[in-house]
């Protein structure tokens, strides 16, 4: 019964990774222009999903859950973990912050300067320098977190300026159902801000973070660097 079970599950572990690299070919083939890294969205699915994603080609996973992503990440085989970054993209609160900079490699949801110098610090602590995304949220949705375009301005030289936080670049999220002009409109505005900052505060951002299942096409158009893909991979 034991070897029936085990012989089960490695055949639904060959179907996983049949379909993950399936659908990793097809947006390979979208996006093959522009180059951007895929950063698979593990947070609805176990750490067998997350080894067939490893087994397909994929080396980047996003997880939004401080706790789970921590204890699904302990289970996973040591050459997965030995050879994958780690990122967190969900809303970050500071009772998380040390367990964030624990585990994960780069967080992307960085919301005010109150998180980004508790990262800090708890980096500190730990003798690393935490990698970090900006969020900004140019659509100005309510239910979101994020920067204001006028916000990041004023907050980002004190955020430069924490001495255990690294800023890679900007993350953002398009309002579901939008239109694809406007999706495109704020894309494209969240590039433009990055070399703006890049102007007024003299510094190199190489990373935007932008673009999910539903509009990652336009993102890798409009500049983005990195993809945060769920659905589309797995299913």
């Amino acid at each position: 019964m034991l070897k029936r079970f085990e012989h089960f599950l490695v055949r639904v572990r060959l179907f996983m990774q049949n379909t993950i690299r399936e659908n990793l070919l097809q947006i390979q083939e979208e996006i093959a222009p522009y180059k951007p890294n895929i950063i698979a969205v593990t947070k609805y699915f176990d750490e067998t999903a997350m080894a067939a994603a490893y087994e397909a080609g994929l080396r980047n996973f996003g997880e939004s859950r401080v706790v789970e992503a921590s204890e699904k990440i302990s289970r996973l085989p040591e050459e997965v973990r030995a050879n994958s970054k780690f990122h967190f993209i969900g809303h970050l609160q500071s009772n998380k912050a040390k367990r964030a900079v624990e585990v994960f490699d780069i967080i992307h949801s960085v919301d005010s300067v109150k998180i980004a110098s508790k990262i800090s610090y708890e980096a500190g602590q730990l003798g690393k320098v935490q990698d970090v995304l900006l969020q900004l949220n140019n659509a100005g949705e309510v239910q979101k977190s994020g920067f204001s375009r006028k916000e990041l301005f004023e907050a980002f030289p004190e955020i430069q300026n924490l001495p255990n936080i690294r800023i890679l670049g900007l993350m953002n999220m398009a309002p579901l159902g939008a239109p694809e002009d406007e999706i495109r409109r704020l894309f494209k505005d969240v590039a433009d801000t990055k070399n703006e900052l890049e102007l007024k505060f003299n510094c190199k951002l190489d990373e935007l973070s932008m673009g999910m299942s539903q509009d990652y096409v336009i993102a890798a158009q409009e500049g983005a660097t990195m993809l945060r893909i769920g659905r589309k991979l797995f299913s």
